[in-house]
């Protein structure tokens, strides 16, 4: 029996065909396409036919591409090769494509036979892939350097502090000391910077509404973007609340607002707009790595200059910048990406040369109330207390300069270098101790443990974490209060002495709650 497939059933193979099938003569002029070409370009094949297969040549796409590929089947091999390509509305896709010389008998080209795979998603997902490894090895360097980094910081700024409170009104040297301590707080954001793209930074997750976050935000913007350029809010209606950090999302508004105000240095229009959306099937087809369902979707647009396309593939990647040296660090965007994703949610750039660009942000819709925002302590008073602190710090210029500070605030302040010091120190002391402030990663026995081992000894003593490491680190070494609990160094001293009633005094209203 002929098991040959007829000339029909081969036409119908190529007519089912899901890769795309073209043929042309020896000049390149199409001669035939197939449903799955006219399907994902948008093109008919009355309206491709005599054309050559420039009508799909993307701007994205270099032209020594389409020389190597005919200098490659005019002598008779085969061409594999990765092709950006057009389709009918402008829209670009991906193609793995293999053009084939076809032979008559006398071995002479007749014609070309071209398939080709729409692998856009694929690459969409390898980019998301790379994107994420990039992130995730520089955030592992932040994160292993943010603990030795974070303590120098924490004794420039401490010292800084001790010494501005110590000199006179009048003295010249405040300034100087001023200017000491506004560097350390900037390279302290810096590394915040480094650990927030890795996604290794400490979170303090709330209920946010956007609107009302905006409407505070919207206050400082002004000031930043200058009286040129025009601010917009169009607020969304009923929007629902996320879980975010509201710190790390006021950074990431500010951080675009920044970069919307550089691309319009003759002024323009910043629009910020919130809103509900729901992500179904239709748009999780167009961006693979989107997972359906409900979002708010946070939108930050600006009339600039707009974004080269050879830029924006790399928007995103830490110290990537097209500023002038001295002018940007590449970290803004990163930061941003980073922040998102830790966030749960999506980032998504769209921008024409001289058209203007928008990020939208698209972060996990939530269900429950508001949480309250409890500020009874963050004023910027420095409380004093009269209460017997243990510290517990291995770094000794950090433990001393916080312990001189302490002792200034009126504490009476027991000190040890390590775990098992304190362990020690707290049991040759007779008193009360009413609050622990210790480091988390210590040698010999860390906070958590150590936190542990004292409390069946002394069952009324508060504990207060502190850590220069990355979050991941710090809750590797045990359960800890991250949100209440918790101070991520570089903190100020000033800081520290409000956390510090925030922490008594807040157990001190539950003991009498509870004792009553």
């Amino acid at each position: 029996m002929d098991s040959q497939p007829t000339l029909q059933e081969l036409r119908r193979a190529v007519e089912q065909s899901l890769e795309l099938v073209i043929i042309t003569d020896t000049a390149g002029a199409i001669e035939y396409v197939n449903p799955a070409f006219e399907g994902l370009t948008g093109y008919s094949g009355k309206e491709v036919a005599g054309q050559t297969l420039g009508i799909l040549k993307s701007d994205q796409q270099p032209g020594e591409l389409y020389e190597e590929m005919w200098d490659t089947v005019l002598s008779g091999n085969v061409f594999h090769g990765i092709v950006t390509a057009r389709k009918k509305n402008g829209d670009t896709f991906i193609i793995e494509q293999v053009i084939t010389p076809l032979l008559d008998k006398q071995k002479r080209i007749t014609h070309f036979i071209s398939t080709a795979r729409d692998i856009t998603d694929r690459r969409r997902l390898e980019a998301e892939l790379q994107q994420v490894q990039k992130i995730e090895s520089l955030g592992r360097l932040a994160g292993g350097v943010a603990h030795d980094f974070n303590n120098l910081l924490m004794v420039i700024s401490a010292y800084s502090e001790l010494t501005l409170d110590g000199l006179p009104a009048e003295s010249l040297l405040r300034h100087n000391v001023g200017e000491i301590l506004t560097a350390s707080r900037r390279a302290a954001d810096l590394t915040r910077q480094l650990l927030a793209f890795g996604r290794k930074q400490v979170q303090s997750l709330q209920l946010l509404d956007l609107n009302s976050l905006l409407e505070s935000t919207n206050h400082l913007l002004p000031r930043l973007m200058g009286e040129d350029i025009r601010l917009n809010f169009i607020p969304g209606d009923e929007l629902g609340k996320v879980r975010a950090d509201p710190a790390q999302i006021e950074q990431v508004i500010m951080n675009l607002a920044t970069n919307a105000r550089d691309a319009m240095p003759r002024g323009g229009t910043l629009t910020i707009e919130t809103a509900n959306v729901t992500l179904d099937d239709d748009y999780v087809q167009d961006h693979s790595v989107v997972v359906k369902g409900d979002y708010v979707l946070l939108a930050v647009t600006d009339s600039g200059a707009g974004i080269a396309p050879e830029h924006v593939a790399r928007i995103f990647e830490p110290f990537y910048t097209t500023k002038a040296a001295g002018k940007g660090t590449g970290l803004g965007l990163a930061t941003v990406y980073g922040t998102v994703k830790q966030s749960g949610g999506y980032i998504w750039v769209y921008s024409e040369l001289g058209l203007g660009t928008t990020f939208k942000i698209y972060l996990p819709r939530v269900e429950g109330t508001e949480a309250k925002d409890s500020k009874a302590t963050s004023s910027a008073k420095c409380p004093h207390g009269c209460e017997t602190l243990l510290l517990v710090e291995d770094e000794t210029a950090v433990r001393e300069s916080e312990r001189d500070f302490l002792v200034r605030q009126g504490y009476r302040v027991l000190a040890a270098q390590n775990g098992k010091e304190a362990v020690r120190v707290s049991r040759d002391y007779q008193g009360p101790i009413h609050l622990m402030i210790t480091d988390v990663v210590m040698p010999e026995m860390g906070g958590a443990e150590l936190a542990q081992q004292l409390s069946g000894e002394r069952p009324g003593m508060k504990v207060l974490f502190m850590s220069g490491y990355a979050e991941s680190a710090v809750r590797a070494h045990g359960q800890i209060d991250i949100k209440r609990r918790f101070m991520q160094k570089p903190f100020s001293l000033r800081a520290l002495a409000r956390k510090i009633r925030e922490v008594i005094e807040a157990n001190s209203a539950a003991s009498a709650t509870t004792s009553g």
